[in-house]
């Protein structure tokens, strides 16, 4: 590490004006997906243009713990604030390997997660208002319906839905099934089984494109000049959003995200075990299962109530 250091200290110190260029560097040796690798650099780039706005003749320890407070009063969420410092240590880290600066961010601790969801799942009343509301005599009313009705049975992220394709509508043990290519996965490797009520209204939809082939996006656009094209899931999420809107739900804590929640839940609710419901959900940890497990048992458990009921029997007695 000395030695590191001396040969490190023999170059120009880091100045802004290198900071763009290093990233850049640092974002192409990076062996990371594509989606990881631009998190990274949107999130470096406002590290850079921090330091663009901050005196300083050169940078040095102080600076990035400066930068870890500026996270912190521009209110971001401690997830936030944690992504972003990831992005920063990794990045100094590598500067260290190659010999271009020390590791000025090392031992610098991130925000502390907050380990609560983010997203809150939808209600069962919400779920069947949700579904009722669609209009399922258009090609759009039933593409949106056969969607939705997946995500709320089948809890697949944004990007699996995207990413399906007709031909990945098959069997597995005789049941019906659809293969996914999941969020890191560089092929389709894991499937969800479809019941009668997921599978029915997606054949329903597909029965309005009868020309359409097996290797054609499983959901495709409806609009005249992008028909039948792979939806984004940018375009996902804006027809989740629009749909939900629809019944006057508009409340940041329920997204697309919030699909993939209520699967979730209602498997744990209807009695699957939690090594059950990981493999469902694709949860690479068990400990992400327990959690929506633990939220399960303190919202039926009610200690608040018992008080409650406690007191109004205390009362009876002492009357």
């Amino acid at each position: 590490m000395k030695q590191v250091t001396e040969s490190i200290r023999e170059r120009s110190l880091l100045r802004a004006d290198r900071i763009s260029s290093l990233i850049e560097q640092f974002i192409t040796a990076h062996d990371v997906k594509d989606i990881s690798r631009e998190g990274y650099k949107r999130r470096l780039k406002d590290f850079r243009q921090w330091l663009l706005n901050t005196d300083f003749k050169s940078l040095n320890r102080r600076d990035l713990i400066e930068y870890k407070r500026s996270l912190r009063s521009r209110k971001f969420s401690s997830n936030t604030q944690a992504a972003y410092m990831v992005a920063v240590r990794t990045f100094f880290a590598w500067l260290e390997s190659e010999k271009i600066y020390p590791n000025l961010a090392k031992n610098i601790k991130s925000a502390k997660r907050d380990k609560r969801f983010r997203k809150d799942p939808l209600t069962i009343p919400q779920i069947f208002r949700l579904l009722n509301s669609i209009d399922r005599s258009t090609i759009k009313g039933k593409r949106d319906y056969a969607l939705l009705n997946l995500m709320i049975r089948t809890g697949p992220r944004s990007i699996e839905i995207a990413r399906a394709d007709i031909d990945d509508l098959r069997q597995e043990a005789g049941q019906p099934v659809l293969w996914l290519q999941g969020k890191g996965s560089d092929s389709k490797d894991a499937y969800v089984v479809l019941t009668e009520t997921a599978l029915t209204p997606i054949l329903e939809y597909l029965a309005e494109r009868p020309v359409a082939k097996a290797t054609e996006p499983l959901f495709g656009s409806t609009s005249d000049g992008n028909r039948h094209q792979r939806l984004s899931t940018r375009s996902i999420r804006r027809i989740a959003k629009d749909r939900l809107r629809a019944i006057s739900i508009d409340n940041p804590r329920i997204s697309t995200h919030s699909f993939r929640h209520t699967a979730t839940t209602l498997a744990l609710v209807a009695g699957a075990s939690l090594q059950e419901t990981q493999l469902f959900a694709r949860h690479s940890s068990p400990a992400v299962t327990a959690g929506y497990a633990h939220n399960i048992e303190r919202a039926s458990g009610i200690p608040e109530k018992k008080i409650d009921e406690l007191l109004k029997s205390s009362r009876s007695k002492a009357d």
